[in-house]
């Protein structure tokens, strides 16, 4: 018995059907095709964008660094996620696990660490890499998602283009370590810093690489910066990590611009957050917002109180569910 097609037969069975394929018009019977036809209607619908989905957490700066009275108050308020900051490093031994553990007992995300302002002094590039890159192997080892950077703004001189390039370097350099680790960076748009007005951030994003470097939009931080919060987010909806939710009220006769100015609780103070959640929806956003307060502005009260204003603001104005 043949244990093989015979060579004539098979060629001739290969001319046959790629006759018929030259043929206008012909259809091939399925039994003469390689693969059988195939079902390619659902293609004709484009892949829809996933909707838009803001998971609210709370930072702990408020607490001025007792972080495990933010954490006890953050998750009594309902928050599912909470940003730390870097002191909580010394607070908590040096040691990931009592953070992650702490966190995980209370049933909240390690959202982000505030590692702090990053230098562009090229004498201290080495010192300045290490130190925050150890902060994303904590955040990492603890569970967290992601590093906050700011900047230190150069004193007593002009700041030119070149600043705004040396820290976008920077940002790359530290967010492809960060990366690394499997911790993403984002730049913490901040009054006094590098990155204070709109057009400023423009130059920075501009020279860090967006693979890497992704912005942390503090919306307060930037409308007094002389900046649209909503602007900011759809030019930037392909960068956004996450945001700081801040609202901020604008002080008259302040002497300087540290003093022109003050962080309230969500809802007191000049920031159209309406029409900020109205555009994070319009971008499909789906990440974290993190509401921040840096003091207690009204000191008959405690964080967890101003906590809960900012909640019920979120809850009954903007009808978002903590």
């Amino acid at each position: 018995m043949q244990s093989r097609i015979a060579r004539r037969e098979f060629l001739g069975g290969m001319a046959a059907i790629a006759a018929a394929s030259w043929v206008p018009g012909k259809a091939l019977h399925p039994r003469n095709l390689l693969y059988p036809p195939m079902d390619l209607t659902r293609f004709d619908t484009p892949i829809s964008p996933a909707p838009g989905e803001i998971r609210l957490g709370y930072a702990s700066i408020t607490w001025g660094g007792n972080d495990r009275q933010a954490i006890d108050d953050v998750a009594a308020l309902g928050f599912r996620g909470l940003q730390l900051r870097s002191n909580c490093i010394e607070e908590f031994g040096g040691s990931p696990a009592a953070v992650r553990d702490l966190l995980a007992e209370h049933k909240l995300v390690f959202v982000a660490l505030s590692s702090g302002g990053l230098r562009i002094d090229r004498a201290v590039e080495s010192e300045e890499i290490a130190k925050h890159t150890a902060h994303a192997k904590f955040v990492h080892d603890a569970g967290g998602l992601y590093l906050q950077v700011t900047d230190d703004r150069p004193k007593d001189r002009a700041i030119t283009s070149a600043d705004y390039q040396r820290l976008g370097q920077l940002l790359t350099e530290l967010a492809k370590r960060a990366a690394d680790l499997g911790v993403s960076l984002g730049y913490h748009n901040h009054m006094g810093s590098l990155g204070e007005r709109p057009e400023e951030v423009d130059q920075i994003l501009e020279a860090a690489d967006p693979r890497y470097a992704k912005l942390e939009l503090d919306v307060a931080h930037y409308f007094q910066g002389g900046g649209d919060p909503v602007k900011a987010i759809e030019k930037y909806s392909d960068r956004l990590l996450f945001l700081h939710l801040k609202d901020v009220e604008r002080l008259p006769g302040g002497a300087d611009s540290r003093t022109a100015y003050r962080f309230v609780e969500l809802g007191r103070g000049q920031v159209d957050l309406p029409a900020v959640l109205n555009a994070l929806h319009k971008v499909n956003f789906r990440g974290w917002a993190i509401v921040e307060l840096d003091a207690v502005p009204d000191k008959s009260r405690t964080p967890k109180e101003s906590g809960a204003i900012s909640k019920k603001y979120l809850e009954e104005k903007l009808r978002m569910t903590v």
